[in-house]
């Protein structure tokens, strides 16, 4: 009984573990897009913050560090409470 719980256990971590680096590759690259979308912003934090937000939305980034929104039409039409761009 005890081999079979421990056994139990051993599936269960291996599992959670698999599990957690999955979701956690999502939004490292997320991370990584927007670190180059946001290297010349003035406000980085925020730029970082709202581009996380619209990468994991829409599952992409523009290109660069201004501009090429086409690239990425869902990005591109995130809007704010006021009618503006969401996404930097």
């Amino acid at each position: 009984m005890k081999s079979f719980l421990a056994t139990l256990l051993l599936v269960c971590l291996v599992f959670t573990s698999s599990f957690f680096e999955v979701t956690s590759a999502g939004s490292g690259i997320c991370d990584s897009k927007c670190g180059v979308r946001c290297a010349k912003a003035g406000f980085m934090d925020r730029c970082l913050k709202y581009c996380g937000i619209c990468c994991e939305k829409c599952k992409c980034v523009p290109s660069g560090t201004y501009g090429n929104k086409h690239e990425c039409p869902c990005y591109r039409n995130l809007k704010n409470s006021k009618g503006k761009s969401k996404c930097p």
